[in-house]
């Protein structure tokens, strides 16, 4: 079980996106995502959803929770992050919407029921 730094929620390390404070493109140090859960430093637990990534963005947990030194207003959070997180947030609604129909549920919302 690991805590988002967002929503500050427990969920288990399969869902949540792991990300590390490194060099970003122009040198400055940024919040990179690490999905293979590899990178080498310390590493801080995030809902790969929008919301999760703005709550943590508005609440400066990147610097407190990578222990950085440079202040959090310094820590620019990486654009692969935000898509990451969006793209995630898309999935889930398209397979939300793919659910099957005839579940049980249609006739009167309870799945043991025999009035059809």
């Amino acid at each position: 079980m690991r805590t988002c730094i967002g929503c500050r929620g427990a969920d288990s390390r399969s869902t949540l996106l792991r990300v590390v404070l490194g060099p970003g493109e122009d040198g400055q140090p940024a919040v990179l995502p690490d999905p293979e859960r590899a990178r080498p430093g310390r590493g801080a637990w995030l809902h790969p959803t929008v919301s999760c990534l703005d709550l943590a963005v508005r609440r400066r947990a990147f610097g407190r929770a990578l222990h950085s030194s440079t202040p959090a207003d310094h820590v620019a959070v990486d654009e692969w992050v935000r898509s990451h997180a969006q793209e995630q947030h898309d999935q889930h609604d398209q397979n939300a919407t793919q659910r099957p129909t005839g579940s049980g549920f249609d006739a009167d919302e309870h799945p043991m029921s025999t009035q059809r």
